[in-house]
């Protein structure tokens, strides 16, 4: 049996234990697509965010911010499973080593694509940056909406969530961090 396999057996006991027929006409391959679903959600544990980068490193002394922002993020909370959808915004600067513009947003899907809480997520994506490129400094901040705010528990559909991370010049220096802060508004 392989991993979709048996995740489809766990989903199907799952309706069943929520008092579902498993195997009513509209829920007969809901298991399987739940199972494919799921895996698809979760692919980033399969991917390594350093290994990303060294795909596309470059020699370029370009010493001024690098920022891509307005990434769109697909996440899973790990406390309910439910989605949480968001943007990313990341900056650097280069210290004589540039990336890819679509390795940063590959870094940022890489680590949304696993079970999660928002705080780890803004922290792997900086650190999986500032290691792989060395950088003067690392910004990313993510706003998000978490469904699991949303639909259950505390019902309140406009809130947002907003984390950030630093590294670097954007610690050390207030102006270069509110450049940073003023181009993301």
């Amino acid at each position: 049996m392989n991993n979709t396999e048996e995740i489809a057996v766990h989903v199907k006991e799952i309706l069943r234990l929520l008092g579902e027929d498993p195997e009513r006409e509209g829920l007969v391959k809901t298991p399987e697509r739940v199972a494919k679903a799921l895996q698809f959600t979760t692919k980033g544990y399969t991917e390594n965010g350093t290994d990303i980068i060294h795909q596309a490193i470059f020699d370029e002394k370009y010493q001024q911010m690098v920022l891509v922002k307005d990434i769109e993020l697909f996440s899973t909370c790990e406390h309910h499973m439910m989605p949480f959808i968001g943007k990313c915004h990341v900056a650097y600067i280069p210290d004589g080593k540039i990336t890819g513009l679509s390795k940063i947003a590959r870094v940022v899907e890489t680590f949304a694509r696993r079970l999660q809480v928002q705080e780890r997520l803004t922290v792997q994506i900086r650190d999986c940056i500032q290691e792989a490129l060395h950088p003067l400094g690392v910004a990313v901040v993510i706003e998000a909406n978490h469904t699991c705010m949303q639909v259950r528990g505390v019902q309140k559909v406009n809130a947002v969530t907003t984390t950030s991370a630093f590294s670097g010049v954007f610690l050390s220096s207030s102006r270069t961090r509110n450049e940073f802060l003023n181009l993301i508004r």
